[in-house]
Formats: structure tokens, sequence, C-alpha cells
């Protein structure tokens, strides 16, 4: 909290700060609390609103439940997981072949980055389409 809103909260630091104002001034400054103080009382009356709306819901869902003999484990457990699922595609299959530095022979997807041996085979000259399976 700020220096100045902690001063507010002081009745002494409020005297001694309202004894070098005007009373017109003073009377500005409580209508604008005032209705600064409305706002938030309206926005906490309807967050309880809501708060009691959602509530009553949930009471009447599961009287719903209990009735048709669900209970709210149940329900739980049969539910998916809550975000994305991510499924595992199959591998790719392979659509070059090319020796390594060992003299291994390697394939490759043709997908991510390119291998070392294709990327000098093709700067010195050679196709892709060299390598192919």
């Amino acid at each position: 909290m700020s220096f100045t809103l902690s001063s507010l909260k002081n009745i002494r630091s409020l005297r001694a700060q309202a004894r070098n104002m005007a009373t017109e001034d003073l009377e500005e400054i409580l209508s604008k609390l005032k209705v600064i103080v409305n706002e938030r009382r309206e926005a906490v009356s309807a967050q309880a609103a809501e708060a009691r709306e959602k509530a009553e819901k949930l009471a009447m869902y599961r009287e719903l439940m209990l009735e048709d003999g669900i209970s709210p484990t149940e329900l739980v457990n049969h539910l998916p997981p809550v975000g994305r699922i991510k499924k595992k595609r199959a591998p790719r299959p392979a659509k070059y072949k090319y020796l390594d530095g060992n003299n291994e022979v390697r394939h490759w997807t043709g997908q991510g980055r390119t291998p070392t041996p294709i990327k000098h085979a093709i700067a010195n000259g050679q196709s892709l389409h060299d390598f192919l399976i």
C-alpha cells in the first residue's frame, strides 16, 4: 500500500492534511470516496450473487444425479482429462539412405535437420534424389 493510501487510513494524518484544505475540497473528496465505496459494494454484492447462483446450480445438479443413481465421484472418474491430449503419431518411414562418417548406413525421414553427409553431398553437386530409398 502506498504512503498516500496508508495516510488515508490514519485519522491523525487526515486531520493534518485537512487543516490546509478548503471545506469545498473536502466535500468533493468525500463525494468521490462515496462513489468509489458504492461501486465496490455493488461489485462485492454482484460477486456474492454469482457465487450463490453457482452454489444453487451445483446443489440442483447434485440432486438430479443422486436421483438418477449417479454419485459425484463416479461422474468425476468418467470425465476425460482436462487439457489437450497429445496423441502419439506413428513414426514416419525413412525416405533417404546415406553413409555416415563411419561408413555405416543411416536412414533419414526427410524431416528435421538435414544430416551432415547429405548436406555436404548436396553442396558438392549431388542431388537429394540420389539418396532416395
